[in-house]
């Protein structure tokens, strides 16, 4: 069952943090929800926001702004964690850039790995199930995006799973995991040594096997002062798998923008907008 941890009026709406137990984490999970106004009516749509390496399900509700569009379009805001917290595996916690704060929203199938961490099934099934049942949620009109970490982890569940997004957008994705540092580490632990697997959640490899799964569009926005861009982001094979696969793509080059929230708050309006449009908010 949820448990309301703390509730705050934000632009006429609610932003809410709450705690379950989770089936999939088999540990208490939290996330944010900022549930608009216009959810005393009936349902509304809900966009799913998955977070970057070390954040929180607080980070994205408190530092980028997102409520006021949110609350403008009538879309109910869905933040998880992203990753278990608690597990007690020896050195979860030793690196920002893997374990906990560092989930990278696959189903690990590597002990001792494999029994928490799985934030895939966690954010598809479960925390689609509560933001579509026990909260206002429409089922039908759910859209997913993400910054970093999470913006990979949109585009690849997006990908994974077209029968529950209608839309995906992010920022600055780590866009082709399995051919940078971040994407080694984590996979290499997560999921072991086999390549294969690591395509099956690397947004490049995934759209290069499509065909136009988005015809309403694919929203990507990347700041150029990036420091991670050249070694760990890539959005240039994301851009190219798109072309293979005749998906359209908007993929916007900012300069003098860096990797932070300063950078996500200067855009989100146009996120809000572009899944507004999707999701018929």
């Amino acid at each position: 069952m949820l448990e309301l941890l703390s509730e705050h009026r934000c632009f006429g709406g609610s932003q809410r943090f709450y705690r379950h137990p989770s089936a999939e984490i088999g540990l208490p999970m939290r996330f944010s929800a900022f549930v608009p106004s216009r959810a005393a009516q009936g349902r509304v749509p809900v966009l799913f926001y998955l977070a970057g390496l070390t954040c929180t399900e607080e980070t994205f509700m408190i530092k980028a702004g997102a409520q006021r569009f949110a609350e403008r379009h009538g879309i109910m805001l869905v933040a998880p964690d992203t990753s278990p917290r608690g597990a007690g595996i020896p050195g979860e916690a030793d690196s920002w850039d893997f374990g906990v704060g560092a989930g990278f929203y696959v189903d690990a199938t590597q002990a001792p790995w494999a029994a928490n961490y799985r934030m895939d099934s966690y954010v598809t099934r479960e925390l689609f199930g509560l933001a579509t049942t026990e909260l206002p949620g429409d089922a039908g009109r759910a859209g997913i995006f993400g910054h970093s970490m999470g913006g990979h982890g949109a585009l690849v569940l997006a990908l994974r799973n077209r029968d529950r997004y209608r839309s995906v957008s992010a920022f600055a994705p780590i866009a082709a995991p399995a051919t940078c540092p971040w994407g080694h580490k984590a996979f290499g632990n997560y999921l072991g040594p086999d390549r294969d697997a690591w395509e099956a959640y690397d947004a490049s490899a995934l759209m290069r096997r499509s065909r136009a799964p988005f015809p309403g569009g694919i929203l990507v926005d990347q700041g150029l002062a990036d420091g991670f861009l050249a070694e760990q982001l890539r959005p240039e094979a994301f851009e190219e798998a798109c072309r293979q696969a005749g998906q359209p793509l908007t993929l916007r080059r900012h300069e003098g923008y860096d990797h932070g929230y300063y950078f996500i708050s200067t855009f989100i309006e146009d996120h809000l907008a572009f899944h507004a449009r999707a999701l018929g908010a």
